[in-house]
């Protein structure tokens, strides 16, 4: 296969490669800017609270103050998470471990305020990452609701690194909807997140989330968060929502198909879910471990699954959940043409949003269902339940790309 650079610098291709489908690599020579497409919370549109449910609303939006690889920084992501699986064996729920995760090419963020009187701060959304930490880019302002705690916090991921001390605190996600004595992190050091404040931890097993104490507190009625956003070929496009406590009807089509998160590890740790592929009729990967994320940029099959799949053309990427077939047609399994250059491609080229894991099947975590694919399709993250659910959108067979 032809070297990553050499792909994105427009040289000749690899025969196996069928003709103009590509991956998407980068070279960190000629990728001056990193693409960084993340879901912000829109501060135009209100929070709607109806029938115990929170919505707010995000959007996508371009960040070109950093550099990197979009592969090459999903999989540092990627492999920190495998890597320290083992780690949180035996952890108390409460503990305040090192999590694993990455400031990189999609997130949601969104706007948080933190203490009394509130300092809002933007903060990735991301279902790798179970501890709200803030102060990457804001420092945090000690208020009359902060309380510091003995316990220390880090976070690693692959191109910089957090740490600093717990605190709990009083978290506002807008006017008149407080979570009091919420866990966060303050960094009193930290690397790599341009343009972002920090992280919001998502639903988790490890440390009572936002999400979780909006549950205990009875303010939602179910422990888990819904997200949409839709396909989109601009720069900055509020194009979705993230809802707390229960899912927005308006945002899929038909019904919500949930899956038992799997017990095979490490993916069993995460939103780790069990999945076969398959391209047309042709089986790509058979049953296996892998996860949803929300924050990896692509789409990632285990080596022996890729290998078969970058010498097909012309058909629906099928992934079968839980007996149920989401599949990506041929226009959701390439990346936006009309935003080819904003990472370092060519404008007339097409660029595959799938690529190589690194290794064959049978690790415990042999794909990862990233933002190409969650863009597609309704998620849900169902903490009580242990479960992730998908469903089909109005967008799900768009021509976007």
């Amino acid at each position: 296969m032809t070297s990553p650079n050499r792909i994105l610098q427009g040289e000749t291709l690899d025969q196996s490669i069928p003709q103009k489908r590509r991956s998407i690599w980068s070279s960190s020579h000629s990728l001056c800017c990193l693409l960084f497409c993340s879901l912000c919370a829109s501060r135009q549109g209100p929070v709607l609270v109806e029938d115990n449910i929170i919505t707010l609303p995000i959007s996508r939006r371009f960040n070109f103050t950093g550099t990197g690889n979009i592969v090459q920084n999903d999989l540092a992501r990627i492999n920190a998470v495998r890597s320290r699986s083992a780690a949180k064996k035996g952890l108390a729920s409460r503990a305040v471990i090192s999590e694993p995760v990455d400031n990189q090419v999609v997130s949601y963020i969104a706007s948080v305020g933190v203490g009394s009187p509130a300092t809002t701060y933007d903060l990735i959304v991301d279902t790798g990452s179970s501890n709200t930490w803030v102060g990457a880019g804001k420092s945090y302002v000690v208020t009359s609701t902060s309380t510091k705690s003995t316990q220390s916090v880090s976070v690693s991921y692959g191109s910089g690194s957090f740490s600093g001390t717990e605190y709990t605190d009083q978290v506002t996600l807008a006017s008149g909807l407080v979570i009091p004595k919420q866990s966060i992190g303050v960094a009193s050091t930290s690397t790599g997140f341009d343009g972002v404040d920090g992280i919001f931890g998502s639903p988790s097993t490890l440390i009572p989330t936002v999400t979780d104490n909006l549950f205990s507190q009875g303010t939602i009625t179910s422990d888990l968060i819904g997200i949409s956003f839709e396909p989109t070929t601009s720069e900055d496009d509020p194009n979705g929502s993230i809802a707390f406590g229960g899912t927005d009807s308006t945002k899929f089509t038909g019904s919500i198909s949930f899956t038992a998160v799997t017990s095979t590890s490490p993916a069993t740790d995460y939103w780790g879910i069990n999945q076969s592929v398959t391209y047309g009729t042709t089986s790509i990967l058979a049953t296996t471990a892998g996860i949803v994320d929300t924050g990896t940029t692509l789409i990632y099959l285990a080596t022996n699954g890729f290998t078969k799949y970058k010498s097909a053309t012309g058909a629906n990427l099928n992934f079968v959940i839980g007996g149920v077939t989401y599949a990506l047609t041929p226009n959701a399994q390439i990346w936006p043409r009309s935003l080819n250059t904003a990472i370092g491609g060519s404008a007339s080229s097409i660029y595959l949003v799938v690529a190589d894991w690194g290794s064959n099947s049978g690790q415990g975590l042999d794909f990862i269902n990233g933002y190409a694919f969650l863009e597609r399709f309704y998620s849900v993250f169902d903490t009580a339940n242990k479960r992730v659910g998908l469903a089909t959108t109005p967008f799900t067979t768009a021509t976007t790309n």
